[in-house]
């Protein structure tokens, strides 16, 4: 999913912030050489003065008026970093340097996106997502298969190996993940693996607990005065490159849930947009209390991971109780 135009325009504000920032610390230190070294404005006037000179010059024909001009301002470049030196200045003092040197605070090289604007994009759609604090915990980086044993074991590696895959293919071949099984397995934590992966290269990741995405939908589907609200979540929901939704059974099932859940996952499967789903509930479950529709887009539209096993939480915490 695409920046909007606002999201668009508040990025370019900081770097605008930034170039101004950057422009009132030059003054800043200016007015602080000008009270130091009285003799610094005047090198200044002087190189405005030989600029407009030369310049006379080269417009009335004079073909070595431009490198006098240069040869000249260079020797009065020098004399300046002097005087800032011999002043207890720095030579570059009057030069503070940029956020990011490569685009000088402008947020673009050459015509393109400049490596720091790409990441404040990256940082936008972290703030986004509403995972950001999660994904501190939840990334491969921490990926422990110490927890699991025997057929648990082999059931968490096959997934971490789905989920890999779901990242390395993502922009070329669609799909779906479903995790479902006991409680503290790792399902959530697989789910923030793929998010932080697919986040960190500039797509748009959204995720929900059951409970807040159907919370949302309902404020937004029954307030009147929310037409603005329920335009801008429903955009979100439906065009955002992956949406998470998280313990998928803990909401209050009813049929205005079963309607909206389906509405969901229908319109992003037409745009081809992922849905990664996880439940503790099992696949009996999940088709008694949402409609055999719901039941059946999941199955047939979804990778199907079950993980069995002790619950990690439980385990570490009294891992944690032992030290």
């Amino acid at each position: 999913m695409p920046l909007t135009n606002a999201q668009y325009d508040q990025i370019l504000h900081q770097y605008e912030e930034r170039q101004r920032s950057r422009r009132r610390e030059v003054e800043s230190r200016r007015e602080r050489v000008y009270k130091s070294i009285p003799d610094y404005r005047r090198l200044e006037n002087e190189t405005a003065s030989l600029s407009v000179a030369q310049g006379k010059k080269l417009l009335a024909g004079d073909e070595s008026a431009l490198q006098s001009l240069r040869s000249s301002l260079a020797d009065l470049r020098e004399k300046r970093k002097r005087l800032l030196v011999a002043a207890g200045f720095s030579a570059d003092y009057l030069e503070p340097p940029f956020v990011c040197p490569d685009c000088q605070d402008t947020g673009y090289r050459d015509g393109t996106k400049c490596h720091c604007f790409k990441q404040a994009e990256i940082s936008l759609l972290y703030e986004q997502s509403g995972i950001s604090e999660m994904l501190h915990h939840n990334n491969f980086s921490l990926l422990s298969y110490e927890y699991h044993t025997g057929e648990d074991l082999a059931r968490f590696e096959k997934a971490v190996e789905t989920c890999k895959d779901f990242v390395k293919n993502f922009d070329s071949d669609y799909h779906n993940l479903f995790f479902y099984g006991t409680v503290g397995t790792g399902k959530s934590f697989l789910s923030g693996c793929v998010a932080k992966e697919l986040i960190s290269t500039g797509h748009a990741v959204i995720y929900f607990s059951a409970t807040g995405l159907f919370d949302l939908l309902s404020n937004v589907a029954f307030d009147s005065n929310s037409r603005e609200e329920r335009k801008s979540a429903y955009a979100d929901l439906y065009q955002c490159d992956l949406l998470i939704i998280d313990d998928l059974g803990t909401e209050l099932t009813n049929q205005f849930t079963a309607s909206q859940l389906f509405s969901l996952l229908n319109e992003r499967g037409i745009g081809k947009k992922a849905v990664i789903i996880s439940t503790n509930l099992s696949l009996r479950e999940l088709q008694d209390r949402y409609s055999d529709r719901i039941f059946s887009r999941i199955t047939s539209n979804f990778k199907v991971c079950k993980l069995t096993g002790p619950d990690i939480r439980m385990y570490q915490k009294r891992q944690q109780s032992r030290k």
